[in-house]
């Protein structure tokens, strides 16, 4: 049986050969004060209609709910910035740095399984579980106990190593290892991501108002963008990155060495007037294997035909 110290060391060559950019490992302890943030984030409405997030708080709060006799919570962290800019053009549209290539958790999760079937080939009997953004747990809460950066105001993780342009995933075992420390909060008295969004969607410091927010209005809305909105919507067209473009910290930011995260040019400056025409057809193949999907074209168009009525209120 090896000691927990020699595990962890196995983990983090393992985690790094894989990919991934930091892994950090935290004891499976409750997590009160975070389920305690959530239940009041939730209660104010601030989720909008991401009901998805009201399901499961036993398990959210608790991941031995989810893997019985937990004891570690593995937290994995992917670069995907990449040195291009957005584009200024009148006429183009913008789409979050992010999806600027293929879906992360195509990319991800079958690497974090990688990673359970290495450790299983040294813990056989491990009970486990694995997600990327796809479980009913807290990845930003666990990224901050296992010390892979810090919550920023603008409520994403901000890490000295990388800024804050990071995928989050998780494993969940019922083995022992070394525990990472919590890192300090090092936002201090910046409010830069604040007073930057055009909608006043980060209402106060690291709390955000999902219904605000362009991110969520042209990914995870269904219904008409807020005309109030429109006018504000500064050309994006799926997501929004003003709150980090601005975060100081990210003048750490890092070249993503995965090439399936690098923008597709088609993709990272879309024509606004194209998209309100493009075919059902068009919309398959240029964003296949795309984060864009979750909107779909529908969602699309109606997010292109926003930006354009909202530039001839401003006129």
């Amino acid at each position: 049986m090896k000691s927990p110290h020699t595990l962890t060391g196995f983990v983090r060559d393992k985690a790094r050969e894989l990919g991934f950019s930091m892994v950090g490992i935290a004891r499976a302890d409750l997590l009160t004060e975070e389920g305690a943030r959530l239940n009041e984030w939730l209660a104010r409405g601030y989720h909008g209609t991401m009901a998805w997030m009201q399901k499961d708080p036993e398990k959210r709060v608790d991941v031995r709910r989810i893997v019985p006799g937990a004891k570690s919570v593995i937290s994995l962290a992917m670069n995907y910035y990449t040195p291009v800019g957005h584009t200024s053009a009148d006429g183009t549209g913008k789409i979050s740095r992010y999806a600027w290539g293929d879906d992360y958790h195509v990319i991800m999760t079958p690497r974090i399984h990688s990673l359970v079937d290495c450790i299983k080939s040294e813990l056989p009997d491990v009970r486990s579980a694995a997600y990327a953004d796809t479980g009913p747990v807290m990845d930003k809460a666990w990224a901050v106990r296992a010390g892979i950066g810090w919550l920023g105001k603008h409520t994403n993780v901000i890490t000295k190593e990388y800024g804050s342009w990071l995928f989050l995933g998780e494993i969940i075992l019922d083995a022992e290892l070394e525990y990472d420390e919590a890192i300090t909060d090092f936002c201090g008295s910046c409010t830069a991501c604040i007073d930057a969004c055009p909608t006043d969607a980060i209402v106060e410091p690291y709390v955000l108002d999902s219904t605000k927010c362009i991110s969520y209005l042209t990914i995870e809305g269904r219904g008409d963008i807020p005309e109030t909105v429109k006018p504000k919507l500064e050309n994006w067209v799926y997501g929004c990155d003003i709150c980090q473009d601005v975060c100081p910290w990210n003048r750490f930011q890092k070249p993503t060495d995965e090439l399936a995260f690098r923008p597709r040019q088609e993709n990272a400056d879309p024509g606004l007037h194209s998209l309100t025409t493009i075919t059902e057809e068009e919309f398959t193949r240029r964003f296949r294997r795309s984060p864009v999907k979750r909107t779909k074209r529908r969602g699309l168009v109606r997010n292109a035909a926003a930006v354009l009525e909202g530039k001839k209120k401003r006129a």
